[in-house]
């Protein structure tokens, strides 16, 4: 039952200084983690619904939701109504949010000289950590 020996708070206390090692760069581009991680989705693929967004980012629609109005606020990204379907809204980047992402290219490599680990490992690590992710959510 000692701490140190708890994958829980291993998990816990690696997300924390992940997070923590983004800020400085994230605070540069007046971004905070999580709306980095909707921008990181829409340049992966522009005009997504918000369930569609809600799915990659593993985040109900109740949290996604204010994430995506301080986007618009800030002029990043719109959100539209459907043409073809009333319920469903779409969330496209704006001009601004599409040329922040040259802002934000040089991100990956600086998380990856942070970490000091080769990049076969953390790839190994993340498919460790998505295999995980997946064990743990069959389970609940």
């Amino acid at each position: 039952m000692a701490l140190d020996e708890q994958l829980c708070f291993a998990l816990y206390s690696a997300s924390r200084a992940m997070t923590a090692m983004y800020r400085p760069k994230l605070d540069a581009l007046g971004l905070t983690y999580p709306q980095y991680l909707v921008l990181l989705a829409l340049w992966e693929r522009d005009g997504r619904g918000v369930g569609d967004l809600s799915a990659a980012l593993d985040l109900d629609v109740g949290t996604l939701s204010p994430l995506l109005k301080r986007l618009q606020s800030a002029g990043l990204v719109e959100r539209r109504r459907s043409g073809s379907d009333e319920r469903r809204v779409e969330v496209t980047l704006t001009e601004r949010g599409r040329e922040l992402r040259a802002s934000a290219c040089d991100i990956p490599a600086h998380t990856f000289a942070a970490t000091g680990m080769s990049m076969d490992s953390l790839v190994a690590l993340r498919e460790t950590l998505h295999n995980l992710t997946r064990t743990l959510k069959s389970h609940t």
